[in-house]
């Protein structure tokens, strides 16, 4: 439908309705310094090549981590994405701004969210998933709330090495959910067992790890998640799906619920988002499961088909009795990620991780041998890893920059605790050249 502007008459007729004599009157609450006052400051209009022209310049002034050598990190990282991810997602059949609704209309967009929930149960070492969240910090979140239904507890308790943005959201939505968040520290980048085991209690719902953590440091979940099932509480892993190539799944380790941020499985940095939330857990919990999860089902003639299954979400059922409201799935960043997951394969992901895996470490051996720089924490790494330097670090990653290279993320962003630190993460994309010219950056900062 065209938009079209409020006429006087319409103005007036809908002030007489609610019983107001001007839009000055509506307005009155509002504090007096915080109205508008005369017009906007609108530029004049443009020509579609002035407009042109303008939005180019405007855009140059980015700088894509595709013009750079990109050693971020943080929770998103610069992959390769096979040509045949952008080509196949393109698709018209696929291709969507957001999602499919009434997804019961296309077997294959459903037979594709059930492929995806299968091959996010084998990174994970899970037996059951749902076909995505929004992101990683919300399908942590989310978790949570399933953690606090499952065992009728109220606390979550969660390491202070998890993503800062996580802790976050985690903090919001149990504001509003009478949850009670309680952190636990971390001691050499890893969790602190000893204040882990005396923050457990009976009422403790989970505990939510990151492995590998925020700080790149991989944890002793073989240690761990005994621990907190002695005492009848959930265990909630926030892993990188592409861990499992080289590392031991959380469901080897007898994980109750996996999450984790699927930017990694053919998603683009782009600016931040739209990303791709990732959970799975195990079968007995799949009626607490939130969003969308997709079933295969046999009908009288024995012929297969897909559709959506215990929606137990507020769309479907009694407010208090749903799950959650999430009402739907990261369905474009799914169809990517399945595209991306069925195009490497088991072999293909192993040597993505591999790689990962080999060149950090050599990063880190190169980069620990200058003068002025050394690893933060002494914990296993997968791809990425803390430095800590004694020299200014803002400045540091600033000549670097210069030289076109993003060498990592300062964590004095998240607190002064470690703002002699910044994270390096090396992706499967960084060549030994670029390793070695990332060193001689920093000794020449």
């Amino acid at each position: 439908m065209r938009y079209t502007q409020f006429t006087d008459s319409d103005v007036k007729h809908m002030l007489s309705t609610i019983g107001v004599k001007s839009i000055d009157e509506l307005f009155k609450p509002v504090p007096a310094g915080l109205r508008l006052k005369g017009a906007l400051d609108i530029p004049s209009g443009l020509s579609e090549l002035e407009l042109l022209d303008d939005v180019g310049a405007l855009a140059a002034n980015n700088s894509p981590c595709c013009e750079r050598v990109c050693f971020l990190g943080g929770g998103a990282y610069d992959h390769f994405i096979p040509t045949m991810v952008d080509s196949l997602a393109g698709q018209t059949e696929f291709l969507t701004a957001y999602t499919p609704y009434q997804a019961e209309a296309s077997q294959g967009v459903l037979q594709l969210f059930y492929e995806f929930q299968t091959m996010i149960c084998m990174l994970t070492g899970m037996e059951v998933a749902n076909a995505s969240l929004y992101e990683g910090a919300t399908a942590t979140a989310e978790a949570v709330t399933m953690a606090t239904a499952i065992t009728r507890r109220n606390k979550a308790i969660v390491v202070d090495n998890v993503h800062p943005d996580t802790l976050s959201v985690l903090k919001t939505y149990d504001r509003d959910r009478h949850v009670e968040t309680v952190a636990v520290p971390a001691a050499g980048g890893v969790v602190d067992e000893a204040a882990l085991r005396a923050a457990l209690g009976k009422d403790t719902a989970c505990v939510v790890i990151q492995s590998p953590n925020f700080y790149g440091c991989v944890e002793r979940l073989d240690r761990i998640i005994p621990m907190i099932h002695e005492h009848g509480a959930l265990a909630i892993v926030a892993a990188d799906p592409l861990a499992g190539g080289v590392l031991k799944t959380p469901g080897e380790f007898d994980a109750d619920l996996v999450v984790g941020e699927g930017q990694c499985l053919g998603i683009p940095l782009q600016y931040g988002g739209p990303y791709l939330g990732l959970l799975a857990g195990r079968e007995k919990y799949l009626r607490k499961m939130p969003g969308r999860v997709v079933g295969v089902a046999e009908d009288a003639q024995g012929r297969r088909g897909f559709c959506l299954v215990l929606q137990a979400r507020e769309q479907h059922i009694k407010r208090e009795r749903a799950t959650s409201n999430v009402c739907t799935n990261q369905g474009l960043m799914a169809i990517r990620a399945s595209i991306y997951m069925a195009a490497m394969g088991r072999k293909g992901i192993a040597e993505v991780a591999s790689q990962c895996f080999d060149k950090a470490h050599y990063a880190a051996d190169q980069i620990a041998s200058l003068d002025g720089y050394e690893l933060a924490f002494d914990a296993p790494f997968f791809k990425e890893f803390a430095v800590r330097t004694t020299h200014d670090v803002p400045t540091v990653l600033a000549s670097c920059r210069k030289r076109g290279i993003e060498a990592g993320v300062h964590l004095g962003r998240f607190g002064d605790r470690l703002n002699d630190c910044f994270v390096v993460a090396v992706t499967e994309k960084r060549t030994k050249a670029q390793i070695d010219d990332l060193v001689d950056a920093l000794q020449d900062a």
